[in-house]
């Protein structure tokens, strides 16, 4: 199959199967005219691919999961431990936004948004709020 079956089969573009195989996550053979032929196997791998960075993996974290899956002899609790870590690093960044998000409706709520050049939120953002 060429780059652009292979990319509407596993739900990726073009570009990100080129750029997966430039840095080794996936090595489709190469025909005699030396275009790019996948196989079974490389759509599998880029499916995997491209569920575990919808699931915010980093390459890296990618990277290890691939060598994870392809290792027989693999322990279940290495997997498990970097989905751990993964989850706990999302749950710190959500509890960042959520905190994020009040200060923005702080901020909102305690501007008048009229013509007067005095503005709340750029007060607040300058620290001289009540000044």
């Amino acid at each position: 199959m060429n780059i652009s079956q292979a990319a509407q089969h596993s739900g990726l573009s073009s570009k990100a199967l080129r750029h997966y195989e430039s840095i080794g996550l996936v090595s489709p053979a190469r025909k005699a005219n030396g275009y790019r032929h996948y196989t079974e196997d490389n759509l599998e791998t880029l499916r995997f691919i491209q569920r575990a960075r919808a699931c915010g993996f980093s390459i890296e974290e990618v990277r290890t999961l691939l060598g994870l899956k392809g290792n027989p002899e693999r322990h279940s609790r290495e997997t498990k431990q970097l989905v751990h870590e993964k989850l706990s690093m999302l749950e710190t960044q959500l509890r960042d936004m959520l905190a994020m998000r009040e200060t923005l409706h702080s901020f909102v709520d305690s501007c008048a948004g009229d013509d007067s050049p005095d503005c709340a939120i750029l007060q607040q953002l300058s620290g001289q709020f009540g000044k």
